[in-house]
């Protein structure tokens, strides 16, 4: 699950990156609008976390301009303005969640998790499902049948999307930006590597789910 956070407050924008990173999201941190709206713009995110003022943009105006450009990224607005008339201000332009600092982190989470289901895409808070192979988010493992096998981050974030798209074909190129971000410089054998380990782990395990290769396009979860 890959999270935009958009905060100009420095430490407070690397606090939440860190918690939310703790929780197994994958998030991309940047610190004024016009950085956000272009990020946000992208469409490779599951959830926004959006501070609403901004130097150079405020999270309104990127909020605005998403929505004109059909970006449906459920958007949780952050600030520290508790004015009724900013909440209602914000989610008729399209937020669909507003949470006032200061704020403690298991009300963050909540929201997150609320946020990210409206997407469709878990089933709930701590495990996905395919078939049979279970994703489970409190330990960082996969399991089938009784047995369990731990995953690193990047593992179980790709299974992640994986899962999410059950026999779809994911370009490489989509991993990546879902995965490390759509400016990094990761390379495709990166992604070639830590599919050796999901495969290793999955059949150890004694599941049926094999990761398939589209050559020269990506993977998918059969």
């Amino acid at each position: 699950m890959k999270l935009l956070v958009v905060e100009d407050e420095v430490q407070l924008a690397d606090a939440l990156s860190e918690i939310l990173k703790r929780n197994m999201y994958s998030v991309d941190t940047v610190y004024d609008g016009i950085d956000g709206l272009d990020n946000a713009l992208t469409g490779v995110y599951d959830g926004i976390i959006l501070d609403i003022m901004l130097p150079g943009m405020s999270g309104i105006e990127i909020l605005k301009n998403m929505r004109a450009e059909k970006i449906n990224t459920p958007v949780l607005l952050l600030t520290a303005r508790s004015e009724v008339e900013d909440k209602i201000n914000g989610l008729d332009c399209g937020a669909d969640d507003y949470l006032t600092k200061p704020f403690v982190t298991g009300e963050l989470l909540a929201r997150v998790r609320a946020l990210t289901r409206r997407k469709g895409e878990i089933i709930d808070e701590n495990r996905v499902e395919f078939n049979g192979l279970e994703l489970h988010k409190n330990t960082c493992s996969i399991s089938y049948g009784g047995n369990d096998v731990k995953l690193s981050l990047k593992e179980f974030q790709i299974m992640e999307l994986l899962i999410a798209n059950p026999k779809q074909i994911l370009p490489k190129e989509r991993i990546i930006e879902k995965i490390w971000g759509y400016e990094s410089d990761v390379e495709y054998n990166n992604i070639e590597v830590y599919i050796s380990f999901l495969r290793k782990k999955i059949k150890v395990i004694k599941s049926p789910a094999q990761i398939k290769t589209a050559r020269g396009i990506g993977y998918s979860l059969e």
